[in-house]
């Protein structure tokens, strides 16, 4: 398969080359990084060292794009992936054969209705329910004020299992993204539906589950007039899944997300958000409470210890990472740019459950308070390097009251480069 890869990165390159330049453009670009960090008592003690993490990894994304002219695209995104030290790609000899493909979509227009057709990337309900890259079709209708993407992916093949009724194993996602502009207000009310005859192939729903009909439903508004940009987010969560014995769970939960950034002429800046997730107050009565997206779609980064922030590679003990669900959190930072190639961004956040837990019999919520800072300066022209430090003052959610309680820490360093 990957040599498979290789080739068809091969033609697209001829394609690229040998096509005359009046019948189309080839449009290059690309992202690389570098990052050396250290995670520290993530498991919030100092004994085990079980999460304790000291690595370097390089990714490469190179994206192609013919554009045979404007009604008609042909967009590529390829990816190369290495941990230093470890195989195929990152140990002593390299030349691993890791070749990946994050997109590859036809994008044309008929009209003023565009599609895009193949593996694409998509964000939905300000990346709280959808931000990945899915397989799959988007049909928007664009007009001077407004876009009306309607789409459909594919989530799970049932077909790939070799038995008889594969289509019951199929899971399909149904959504709608409106956007409607007035002056300075973007206004985005949005919806999902999950559905599955028989989702227990899948394998990321709770429970043993069967038969999926999972909905959502929420609003976005966006306000952005320099300095002040504001914005807000909520979701409804709805539907029922049917387990194996006959048993139905009913859905009933719901999210709510706000931000603000306000620059002070382009030396200062002062930010905050912070979002509510339910949580099930009694996993025994029959409905499902806490606030639930599977874990392959959505992909919200906050916090850098708590929430994956720049480093991605995993979370201090029981936070929620990307998966938003049974938490109140909130941050407060601010950003200043003392001259044109350094920027400084200084962060605060505070999380709990939104559910207690019971820890050695008695009911608690707290998973710490988080400060994080981040130091980017320009090398040279395109080149820039992060430095990155996070420590959390750990809660009892994070420390399970254990006998050697350690508040987790990381430092690291990120080089990049766009183009």
């Amino acid at each position: 398969m990957k040599k498979l890869s290789v080739l068809a990165l091969a033609a697209l390159l001829v394609v690229a080359f040998t096509i005359p330049a009046w019948a189309m453009e080839a449009e290059f670009g690309g992202y690389w990084r570098t990052r050396f960090f250290t995670n520290q008592n993530f498991t919030g003690e100092d004994e085990t060292e079980a999460q304790d993490v000291s690595q370097v990894d390089t990714r490469t994304r190179l994206y192609f794009t013919a554009i045979f002219h404007e009604n008609l695209k042909f967009v590529n995104k390829f990816e190369f992936d290495a941990d230093w030290g470890t195989g195929p790609l990152g140990d002593i000899g390299a030349d691993g054969k890791e070749f990946e493909i994050k997109n590859s979509y036809a994008d044309f227009n008929l009209g003023p209705v565009n599609f895009k057709v193949g593996i694409q990337g998509v964000a939905l309900g300000s990346s709280f329910l959808i931000d990945n890259d899915l397989s799959g079709a988007a049909v928007t209708f664009q007009g001077e004020m407004f876009t009306i993407p309607v789409m459909w992916f594919k989530a799970f093949e049932g077909s790939e299992l070799g038995t008889i009724d594969d289509n019951e194993f199929d899971v399909d996602i149904f959504a709608v993204d409106p956007h409607f502009m007035a002056g300075p207000v973007t206004i985005n009310p949005f919806g999902m539906y999950i559905y599955s005859e028989d989702a227990s192939a899948w394998g990321v729903l709770p429970g043993d589950a069967e038969e999926a009909n999972l909905w959502y439903a929420g609003l976005s508004v966006d306000y952005d007039v320099a300095p002040l940009w504001v914005w807000a987010t909520g979701i409804y969560q709805g539907g029922e899944l049917d387990d194996i014995f006959g048993n139905t769970t009913d859905f009933e939960a719901y999210l709510g997300a706000a931000g603000f950034d306000v620059d002070f002429g382009g030396m200062f800046s002062l930010h905050g958000e912070g979002f509510y997730a339910s949580g099930d107050d009694d996993p025994a009565d029959g409905d499902f409470e806490a606030f639930y997206v599977p874990s392959t779609l959505e992909s919200y980064y906050w916090s850098e210890i708590m929430g994956y922030g720049i480093f991605d590679d995993q979370v201090s003990n029981n936070a929620p990472a990307d998966q938003i669900s049974n938490i109140i959190a909130g941050n407060l930072g601010f950003t200043i740019k003392p001259i044109d190639d350094l920027k400084i961004t200084l962060d605060a956040w505070y999380a709990q459950l939104a559910e207690e837990i019971i820890i050695n019999g008695s009911e608690e919520d707290y998973l710490g308070t988080e400060i994080d800072l981040i130091i980017t300066y320009q090398l040279v022209q395109g080149l820039n390097l992060d430095l990155v430090g996070a420590y959390l003052f750990a809660g009892e959610v994070t420390t399970m009251d254990v006998e050697d309680e350690a508040d987790p820490y990381e430092v690291g360093a990120r080089l990049s480069l766009s183009f």
